[in-house]
């Protein structure tokens, strides 16, 4: 392009000094960025993505220097740039939206007062004025009722509503550069879709530069103009996104567009061992208010749903965040009060307490979605994994439950050699085949499998899509699948129940369901997760 380009990087180069050892992160990455574009910085976990867009505001901790390169902002190097002129730059003409913005916003904080901030920061004193922009800036990201919300705080709201804040902080002073590190990856397919579509209007309307952090390259192909494909802080492939995606060249960017997890469940057999059933399950919270705390309402998380999970099959249970999937699956595993029959083996376990569910444990077990949360960083892989053994089996000997720990570990894709070092030492999907591993020692009948895949780039998705599969094929496994990523149900699910509001909307046969979903909001998920710009927002997010 003719023009001057709003951001040019040459030859960066980001070391870490640790303990007299220097580590270089990201080695000679070059690529420019004009006003109005979108390039995408794409790679996996470890790729050097989010410190490279963190050296461009100048971000990273004291340990990283720059042993090369330089990053022109408006014709000026960044990295000569002084403390004041760096406090200038930072919030007004390049901005930056982070993956979580539950750890982001302040808890304590309303949110008007966070938006407002960054305002004030930037020379506006006038309060009148200040609240004014404030509410335009929620406005325009679409948050309704948005002067109600003003006195909000972060946790009473969902989590797009949460990420159209960020954004409105982000755009509050009508930045040049917008800086997004991986803003979707945690939200539902719908929402998913709804966020990608307001950057990309608030984008036209205000001719910004839009730098897009992501693994996914299904989003790539939706919002980016070019893309720059990176690997151990390379960039190995560089250009348009429709020649990159219509002739890769790179084996590694190859290997990414093939990533999707692929193949399909078995068929349903209608002969194979019921091994979990409800009826007509509920679990309602009360609502209390008043002097006297009375019950005046209930909040119905799980509202009358049946299912039934067999032997060596997989129950896919989709829908959006609220909509009850996960608080049917730990009602199912009692693990939280609920009304409405339990039934595993045949046997109506919804009426044990404690004590009497504690021998079940060892046949029912869950896998949770952030294995970094779910695993404790004080011990070692060996005593996590055997941790369930000590509970359930405690006559095993040390040189017992280590040759167990092992085998758990080799049949998740672990090497045993490792067993004795700790989560922080793995990458996330070696943390998660930790969390399978930690379930499968028990040797369960029945797991309930709890977004296991949302956080992970997508070839290590894939991957764990197959190794899920093997172990159910090998051991008969019964799963409860819960999850947004209708991809990656589509290739494990035997059966679907799409839940919204605590009701099952739709149930069957994944494959009747996949090919000819019956209800509109099956439609609008399915549209939003196979084709983002086949749903229009107002479609469901009501």
């Amino acid at each position: 392009m003719s023009e001057q380009p709003l951001l040019e990087v040459r030859n960066l180069s980001i070391a870490f000094r640790q303990g007299g050892r220097e580590t270089v992160a990201v080695e000679n990455v070059s690529f420019s960025l004009a006003r109005g574009r979108t390039l995408a910085l794409v790679g996996e976990s470890g790729s050097g993505k989010s410190i490279t867009a963190l050296s461009l505001v100048r971000l990273l901790p004291a340990s990283a220097h720059h042993p090369s390169g330089e990053i022109l902002f408006e014709g000026r190097d960044v990295l000569k740039c002084d403390e004041d002129e760096l406090r200038a730059m930072r919030g007004a003409k390049v901005t930056m939206v982070f993956q979580e913005p539950m750890t982001s916003l302040n808890p304590l904080h309303t949110i008007e007062k966070q938006v407002a901030e960054v305002l004030e920061q930037h020379g506006e004193s006038d309060a009148a004025t200040v609240r004014a922009r404030t509410l335009e800036s929620l406005q325009e990201v679409g948050i309704r009722n948005a002067q109600e919300r003003l006195g909000a705080y972060p946790h009473q709201l969902s989590g797009g509503q949460r990420q159209r804040v960020m954004i409105a902080m982000a755009l509050a002073n009508c930045p040049n550069l917008f800086i997004a590190d991986e803003p979707t990856t945690a939200l539902d397919v719908t929402v998913q879709a709804q966020i990608l579509k307001l950057l990309r209007d608030l984008q036209s309307r205000r001719n910004m530069a839009m730098l897009f952090i992501t693994h996914d390259l299904g989003i790539v192909r939706k919002i980016a103009d070019d893309v720059c494909v990176m690997q151990h802080g390379r960039i190995v492939e560089a250009g348009p996104v429709a020649e990159i995606f219509r002739n890769p060249r790179h084996p590694y960017t190859k290997a990414l567009l093939a990533a999707e997890p692929k193949g399909s469940a078995p068929p349903p057999d209608p002969r194979a061992q019921t091994i979990v059933k409800t009826n007509d399950l509920r679990v309602w919270f009360p609502i209390r208010s008043g002097f006297f705390r009375r019950t005046t309402g209930y909040v119905k998380a799980v509202d009358g749903v049946s299912v039934e999970v067999r032997e060596g099959q997989t129950l896919g249970v989709v829908g959006e965040s609220g909509s009850g999937k996960t608080t049917l699956g730990l009602a199912i595993l009692r693990l939280i009060r609920s009304d409405g029959p339990i039934l595993y083996l045949g046997r109506n376990i919804d009426g044990l307490g404690a004590r009497r569910m504690r021998p079940l444990r060892h046949d029912m077990q869950i896998v949770f979605q952030d294995p970094y949360g779910s695993l404790s960083p004080r011990m070692s892989v060996a005593e996590i994994v055997e941790e369930g053994l000590l509970v359930q089996d405690r006559g095993l000997a040390y040189e017992q439950r280590r040759e167990i720990v092992a085998r758990a570990l080799a049949d998740t894709g672990l090497d045993p050699a490792n067993m004795d070092r700790y989560p922080h030492e793995f990458s996330g999907g070696q943390r998660q085949r930790i969390a399978i591993a930690r379930a499968m020692a028990l040797e369960p009948k029945f797991v309930v499998l709890d977004e296991p895949t949302s956080a992970l780039d997508m070839s290590v998705q894939a991957q764990i899509v197959d190794l899920l599969r093997d172990l159910q094929r090998k051991r008969g496994l019964a799963y409860m699948f819960i999850s947004h990523d209708l991809k990656v149900v589509k290739a494990l699910a035997t059966e679907v129940l799409v839940m919204r509001h605590g009701v099952v909307v739709e149930q069957g046969p994944a494959t009747e369901i996949f090919a000819a979903p019956k209800t509109d909001y099956t439609r609008a998920l399915f549209a939003a997760a196979f084709d983002i710009e086949a749903v229009e927002p107002a479609a469901v997010a009501q």
